[in-house]
């Protein structure tokens, strides 16, 4: 469920949205999702000062709440 909104969302703000991929690494805790993207689009994922990537951030803190598992968000270029 959050993986398929990060990446959505992702995909609507990217210019390369075909770049756009998502890998999952589960923990007991944690769950680190790292956002793929072509070069050009990293710089708009992150936003201006984290703004953007700190929304993301928001919007999927709410998920620990109900599931119990924290999210930890990165985004690489390809």
């Amino acid at each position: 469920m959050v993986e398929d909104f990060v990446i959505q969302f992702a995909k609507l703000i990217a210019s390369y949205p075909e770049d756009i991929s998502i890998e999952v690494q589960e923990g007991d805790e944690i769950t680190e999702l790292t956002l793929f993207a072509n070069q050009e689009d990293v710089g708009k994922l992150i936003g201006k000062e984290g703004k953007m990537i700190g929304a993301i951030k928001t919007v999927i803190s709410g998920c620990k709440a109900k599931d119990g598992v924290g999210y930890r968000i990165n985004v690489e270029a390809v």
